[in-house]
């Protein structure tokens, strides 16, 4: 039997903390492992509890979300953080992404929605629309502007032509439904294949493939 996925939940607010924490119990293959009230707790109890996947808001007194997600996920990188926010198209929010978050998560998400973006940040996929991936590189690009990664170039070099297209498409920000169809391929299939992309290029996360594709000028 697969071992359920470690959340921990991170937010000031005791109501929202206690609503999340009711929906991902109800699931057989989630549990809850903690709570923090804020960064620096979440810094702590990530390094006892050693979770799968961290909520994470970032508007937090304090140490907040942004400077939580990049210590947590330097130290910790197998550690996926979902970012909690109001807006899908937060400023603030974009900083936790830029410091090594795997996507947004609406706080007034429906009950589907909040286990499902829990699911796919722990298989590796990110949790964004294309639109939010548009702002992401717009928010991220001043810097980016450094000399391109020889070991990133090297690594994507070693692609299949298709995995080539998948890693563009990816870098586009089109979910495994939109690559299928736009490459004329099936769902598992481009699964397959981006599960060898993340692999190849070393990548964290499908967020992590965003920005090496904008790097190296395939998006």
């Amino acid at each position: 039997m697969t071992a359920p996925i470690r959340t921990l939940l991170v937010d000031d607010q005791a109501l929202i903390r206690v609503g999340f924490r009711l929906v991902l119990e109800a699931e057989a293959d989630i549990v809850v492992v903690g709570e923090a009230v804020d960064g620096a707790n979440a810094i702590a109890m990530a390094a006892e509890q050693s979770p799968d996947v961290i909520l994470m808001d970032v508007r937090m007194p304090d140490t907040d979300g942004i400077a939580a997600t990049e210590a947590i996920v330097t130290a910790r990188p197998e550690i996926r953080v979902l970012v909690l926010t109001t807006f899908d198209l937060d400023e603030y929010a974009f900083g936790a992404i830029r410091a090594g978050a795997s996507g947004f998560l609406l706080k007034d998400a429906q009950r589907h929605e909040l286990t499902a973006a829990v699911r796919a940040v722990h298989r590796g996929d990110a949790v964004l629309s294309p639109r939010v991936t548009r702002r992401l590189l717009e928010h991220v690009s001043p810097g980016l502007e450094r000399p391109r990664s020889t070991a990133a170039a090297d690594a994507a070099a070693m692609l299949t032509e298709r995995e080539k297209d998948v890693f563009a498409a990816i870098g586009q920000g089109l979910t495994n439904a939109e690559i299928a169809q736009s490459l004329h391929l099936s769902e598992s299939t481009v699964k397959t294949h981006v599960g060898r992309v993340l692999m190849k290029l070393n990548a964290r996360d499908r967020i992590h493939v965003v920005i090496l594709a904008h790097q190296l000028g395939l998006s």
